[in-house]
C-alpha cells in the first residue's frame, strides 16, 4: 500500500508559487513583446529543462514554434544559464555528473566548465545573449527575475528570428528585457 507524504506538499506549495509568478508575469511578458516586436517568454527550470510558462506571440506569424509548457535543456540555452546561475559547482556537478555536454550547435557549451564561464559572463552583464547558441537562426536575450532573497527564480526572454542581431538593435533590446525582468521581480518581491 501507498500513502502520501510531505513532499506532496512542496509540490503544491511549488505548483501555487509558479502560478502567481505566472499571473504577476503574463503583462509584463506582453508588455515586453509590444515593445519589441517579438515573442516574448517567461521561462522556469526543472531540474535539467527550462520549461516555458508564459508566451506572448511577436508579430512574425511565421515564427510561433516555442508552446507553453515546452521544454528546453538548460545546459544548451541562454534560458538555462541563468535560471542555473544560482548553483554552485556542486550543486552543477550533482545536476550534470557526465563529462561531456551534449552539443546541439558549435556554440553549445560541452564541458560544466564552458558552461560556468558563460553562466559568469551573464551574471555580471545582468543578461544573457545567445545567437545562434541552442538553434542556428535564432537569437535570444534573456535576463533573470529575482525573488526577496535574490535568488532567481525565472527569467524573462525575447526571441528574435535572426542569427545575428545588430549591436544598435541589441542594445535598444537588451534594455527592454533587462527592464522588463526588473519590472517582474518588483512585482513579486513579496513572494
Amino acid at each position: 500500500s501507498y500513502k502520501l507524504s510531505i513532499g506532496v506538499l512542496r509540490l503544491g506549495f511549488e505548483f501555487l508559487s509558479s502560478m502567481e509568478l505566472t499571473e504577476h508575469g503574463r503583462p509584463v511578458v506582453e508588455q515586453l513583446r509590444d515593445a519589441s516586436g517579438y515573442s516574448a517568454h517567461l521561462v522556469v527550470r526543472d531540474g535539467r529543462d527550462v520549461v516555458f510558462v508564459v508566451k506572448a506571440p511577436g508579430r512574425n506569424a511565421l515564427f510561433h514554434s516555442i508552446q507553453v509548457g515546452a521544454r528546453l535543456p538548460a545546459h544548451a540555452t541562454v534560458l538555462g544559464r541563468l535560471l542555473l546561475s544560482d548553483l554552485t559547482l556542486q550543486e552543477l556537478t550533482q545536476l550534470y555528473p557526465e563529462k561531456t555536454l551534449h552539443k546541439y550547435t558549435e556554440r553549445t557549451p560541452s564541458s560544466l566548465h564552458q558552461l560556468k564561464l558563460l553562466m559568469e559572463a551573464d551574471r555580471v552583464a545582468g543578461y544573457g545573449l545567445s545567437q545562434g547558441g541552442f538553434e542556428a537562426g535564432i537569437s535570444t536575450i534573456a535576463a533573470p527575475v529575482f525573488n526577496d532573497e535574490r535568488r532567481v527564480v525565472a527569467a524573462v526572454s525575447i526571441t528574435v528570428p535572426a542569427q545575428h542581431v545588430a549591436k544598435e538593435q541589441a542594445d535598444q533590446l537588451i534594455r527592454w528585457v533587462c527592464d522588463a525582468a526588473m519590472h517582474l521581480t518588483q512585482r513579486i518581491s513579496h513572494l
